[in-house]
């Protein structure tokens, strides 16, 4: 009975994930609760709303300008006031965080870092296959992706609760840092070289692109390694919650036998 009502608990924490009215937008962000995006009314500038508008600078939050019409969709309660915030269903971590943990565990990191991941059922499986394969956490870009959802929190089926998810401004900025942690950097591409003739022992941050374009020109060249998967079928490329598990798994036979 115990654990039904933990599950209830929590299922009722990820489903509170919008904040609408200006009231309640503005006291989020004041709060510090984490936004992951912000829609406003196009064309509406009055007091309130600029107050919030800087809010959301301040905190970096991407905003969308939006017609009533999407707003009215985006809504739960109708009283949207023209505002509607998307709150992340779980808090974020930061990179040192996660570098933290693989020193406490006395483990060379494992990172899984995603370009542009837009599909919520995608990003929570891949939460979930970075935490089954022992990845240390994984990193996500604020603009163009998506965030920690109540959808991506039930799709990883339990792996946020141990995983740690960093939101970062740049990613390729995040790469360079991380390579003077001594990181070394593999990306997801069929036109790589076969990932089992890569050396992926160490310290790897492994990169996966979105569902239709793959990983950006800017963040493949700061990879050090490109790894495709080899394919025998008709179709040309694997969802990316797949690509990212394949090669993860690689990752985790190479680290198995040192």
């Amino acid at each position: 009975m115990e654990d039904k009502r933990m599950d209830a608990k929590e299922d009722d924490r990820v489903r509170e994930s919008v904040i609408e009215g200006r009231n309640a937008v503005l006291e989020a962000f004041r709060a510090g609760k984490p936004i992951d995006r912000l829609y406003i009314l196009d064309g509406c500038q009055d007091g309130p709303v600029m107050s919030i508008r800087r809010e959301a600078s301040k905190h970096d939050t991407p905003v969308r300008y939006v017609d009533k019409e999407r707003l009215d969709q985006l809504s739960q309660t109708g009283k949207h006031q023209g505002v509607i915030a998307r709150a992340a269903a779980y808090e974020y971590a930061e990179v040192e965080d996660i570098l933290q943990i693989a020193r406490d565990k006395g483990e060379p990191p494992f990172v899984f870092l995603l370009d542009n991941v837009e599909d919520p059922h995608n990003l929570g499986a891949i939460i979930r296959t970075a935490n089954l394969a022992g990845a240390h956490g994984v990193i996500i870009p604020k603009n163009r992706a998506v965030g920690l959802t109540a959808t991506v929190a039930r799709t990883s089926a339990g792996a946020l609760n141990y995983t740690p998810v960093a939101k970062v401004t740049n990613l390729v900025r995040t790469i360079e840092e991380l390579k003077k942690e001594g990181m070394w950097f593999v990306c997801a591409d069929m036109d790589g070289t076969i990932m089992y003739q890569l050396d992926l022992k160490g310290a790897i941050g492994l990169v996966i692109g979105n569902e239709g374009e793959g990983v950006g020109r800017l963040v493949k060249e700061k990879c050090d390694m490109v790894a495709s998967i080899p394919m025998r079928g008709d179709i040309d490329s694997l969802n990316a919650s797949v690509a990212a598990g394949v090669l993860a798994y690689e990752v985790v036979r190479q680290r198995m036998q040192g």
